[in-house]
C-alpha cells in the first residue's frame, strides 16, 4: 500500500501546523523582546524548523555567543532529526527522488515523522509534500505574527506569553516521566547540572550554548551507563 495523495497529506498536516503556530508565536515574541529586528526571527524560522534548537540559539545570539557555540549546541540538540530522517527514508517509495528527500528532511520534525511513520505501507512524494506544507507555513507565520505583536502588545502580556514555551516542554517531559523513573533521574540530573553551571562562580564565563551542550552530553552518558536498554527493548 502506497500513500501518495497530496490532499491527504495536507489534511494530516493541519493539526501540526496549528500547534506550531502557537509555539512559533512565542518564539517571535521572545526574539523581539531580546532586541532582534522583526525580520530576523522570521528568517530564522523560515530557514530552520526546530523549536528547541531555535530557542536555544536565541539565547546564544542574545548573549553574543560565538559561532562555534551556536554550531555545537545546534548539532547536539538537532542530532535526532538525522536519525529520524534515516528511519523515514525506509518508508519512502520509489517516486521520492534525491532532491525530494532533501526537502522532506528539511521539515522532518518530531510530529511530521510520527505521522508519516504511523501510516501503513509506504509514503510517496505527493503525500509527504502535502504533509510538510502546513507545519512549515504554521511555523513561519506564527513567528511573523509573534514578532509583529511584540511591537504593540503590553510588556506584561508579552512577558506572560513568553513563558509558554516552558509549558510546552513540561507537557513533553511529564507524561513519560510518570511512567519511567529513569527519565525522572535524567531530568533531575540535567536540571542540577544546569543550575551548577549557571550559578557557580567558577563557570561564570561559560556561555549558555556550552551549558546546553555539557548538560545534554553528561545526562545522555549517565542514562546510557545507569539505564541501558536491553536488546529486547530495541526489538520492540
Amino acid at each position: 500500500m502506497i500513500n501518495n495523495n497530496f490532499t491527504k497529506g495536507l489534511h494530516d498536516g493541519v493539526p501540526i501546523g496549528l500547534g506550531y503556530f502557537s509555539v512559533a508565536f512565542t518564539f517571535g515574541l521572545a526574539a523581539v523582546a531580546l532586541g532582534l529586528p522583526l525580520w530576523s526571527p522570521v528568517l530564522i524560522s523560515m530557514s530552520n524548523v526546530t523549536s528547541a534548537g531555535q530557542f536555544a540559539g536565541l539565547q546564544v545570539i542574545a548573549a553574543c555567543g560565538s559561532l562555534l557555540e551556536i554550531a555545537l549546541s545546534q548539532l547536539i540538540i538537532n542530532m535526532r532529526y538525522a536519525l529520524m530522517s534515516l528511519s523515514l527514508s525506509q518508508k519512502l517509495d520509489s517516486t521520492v527522488r534525491l532532491r525530494d528527500r532533501f526537502l522532506i528532511a528539511f521539515v522532518n520534525t518530531d510530529e511530521v515523522f510520527a505521522v508519516a511513520a504511523g501510516r501503513p505501507g509506504e509514503v510517496g512524494r505527493a503525500y509527504m509534500f502535502g504533509l510538510i506544507c502546513m507545519p512549515y507555513l504554521g511555523w513561519a507565520a506564527g513567528t511573523l505574527f509573534g514578532a509583529a505583536a511584540g511591537d504593540f502588545l503590553p510588556a506584561s502580556l508579552a512577558s506572560a506569553l513568553g513563558i509558554a514555551i516552558y509549558g510546552m516542554f513540561l507537557a513533553i517531559i511529564i507524561p513519560p516521566a510518570k511512567q519511567n523513573r529513569a527519565i525522572v533521574a535524567v531530568i533531575l540530573l540535567a536540571v542540577a547540572l544546569s543550575c551548577l553551571l549557571q550559578w557557580l562562580p567558577v563557570f561564570a564565563g561559560l556561555g549558555s550554548g556550552f551549558i546546553i551542550i555539557i548538560c545534554t552530553l553528561l545526562a545522555a552518558v549517565f542514562a546510557a551507563w545507569r539505564f541501558p536498554l536491553k536488546e529486547a527493548e530495541f526489538d520492540e
